[in-house]
């Protein structure tokens, strides 16, 4: 860890990010340094605030700020035709240090601590650029691989995912088996010691350009229910029978590449068995918070992006010789400050789930309540937001155009949001 964060020093100078906070970090909270929370700072983006963070976050991200600012934001258009981001971008991702920031460097990953994760996170949905898909690769794909791989599994895969060479999905959705993962047609049977593996999974994120697939498939057709008979696959790009079908056209997100994925008799040896045989729906259950916590923060912080566009639109947009803001003096101000309360009292709620998530003790239904709560917050905010900017904001070269219709499918993947507030409920009347 000492050598990694002693080169990591040297970014800043070199064209390189700066090295993240361990996971032994402390927290500004927990010392005397006073910080604003977004209520109160200047802007909502500003770096410097929030209770969560240290000033080790900070130098952070103003070299992740700078790198998507840098790389990302001149070619996301291009990107955006093309339907992908290049693979040049993850390998320079990589030796940025923004791959893997919160799994252990014991494994290969940068051995950060969630809160830097939260800040690769941040920083993207601050740019506006959905493209690159390196939050799933990161904080959902790479921690199956860590939490439940065997040596040789972490050994092959979490340093060339570090290193952006290698990139990860996650294949739960089929046509017909979406926020219900107990419905899944997928399936694998055993064939002497190696497993063959057939069905197909739609709107898999990195699935066009994925080198690894963490797949769900049913293993025991005879389980006395579903959940018991899931099993997860580690499936490598060129195996016989693997196909990627055509990139989706979606109605946003245009830099990031879904896709269609099929096996047909794919033939997988042993080894490619993630975890235990039959207990892939419990390593869903247990990684699936940290998912949606992720889907929650990614949604606040693209509020905050759209809320400070929107504010500098209407001072300084200009009709009948004032500011929007100044013509319409109640009907704008007023919106504006409903939407800034919003957005400011939903993330005081998502930073205390990235604590109690930090400390291991972020329940399914508080995640919940997240993912289903940043996620409608989102889709309001980016509603009014382009009614505030006329019809400009209908303009696809307009920043909040693009952040209107990112923003939609949100309440839908990570379970939608009628899931969301079912687990809700059950929390709430089940017996404990």
């Amino acid at each position: 860890m000492a050598s990694r964060l002693l080169r990591g020093s040297l970014r800043l100078w070199g064209g390189r990010c700066a090295p993240c906070p361990p996971r032994s970090a402390r927290c500004a909270h927990s010392g005397g340094e006073h910080r604003l929370e977004t209520s109160s700072a200047k802007k909502l983006t500003d770096i410097g605030i929030r209770r969560i963070f240290s000033s080790d976050h900070d130098i952070f991200r103003e070299s992740v700020r700078k790198f998507f600012q840098e790389e990302v934001v001149p070619h996301h258009t291009e990107w955006e035709k093309a339907g992908e981001v290049s693979r040049e971008l993850w390998e320079k991702a990589g030796k940025q240090g923004l791959l893997g920031v919160n799994i252990a460097e014991r494994h290969g990953g940068i051995g950060g601590d969630l809160y830097s994760a939260a800040v690769v996170w941040e920083e993207q949905a601050y740019s506006n650029c959905t493209g690159p898909g390196f939050s799933l690769h990161s904080d959902i794909v790479m921690p199956y691989i860590a939490n439940y791989g065997t040596e040789e599994q972490i050994k092959n895969f979490i340093p060339r995912m570090t290193a952006g060479k290698c990139i990860g999905a996650i294949a739960m959705t089929e046509p017909g088996a979406g926020s219900d993962l107990q419905g899944v047609r997928t399936h694998a049977k055993k064939d002497g010691s190696d497993w063959i593996l057939n069905g197909s999974k739609v709107f898999i994120t990195n699935g066009w350009l994925s080198d690894v697939v963490i797949v769900v498939a049913v293993t025991n057709r005879e389980a006395r229910s579903p959940a018991h008979g899931i099993s997860l696959f580690l499936v490598e790009d060129g195996m016989k029978g693997f196909i990627k079908g055509r990139k989706l056209h979606k109605m946003g997100m245009k830099a990031q590449y879904w896709s269609e994925l099929f096996f047909e008799d794919v033939r997988l040896p042993a080894s490619a068995l993630l975890g235990e045989e039959n207990k892939g729906f419990y390593y869903l259950m247990q990684e699936l918070p940290q998912e949606r916590l992720l889907i929650a923060e990614i949604a606040v912080s693209a509020s905050e992006f759209m809320f400070e566009e929107t504010r500098d639109y209407v001072k300084q947009r200009k009709a009948f010789g004032k500011t929007v803001a100044h013509i319409q003096l109640k009907t704008v101000q007023h919106k504006l400050a409903e939407l800034k309360t919003h957005i400011c009292v939903t993330r005081a709620f998502v930073d205390s789930c990235l604590q109690l998530h930090e400390m291991k003790r972020l329940d399914s239904a508080s995640a919940s309540m997240a993912k289903y709560w940043a996620s409608e917050l989102q889709n309001s905010v980016a509603y009014d937001c382009v009614q505030l900017h006329g019809g400009w904001g209908y303009m696809w070269e307009y920043p909040i155009a693009k952040a209107y219709v990112d923003a939609r499918v949100q309440p839908i993947y990570g379970g939608t949001n009628e899931i969301m507030k079912e687990l809700i409920a059950r929390d709430i009347v089940r017996d404990k």
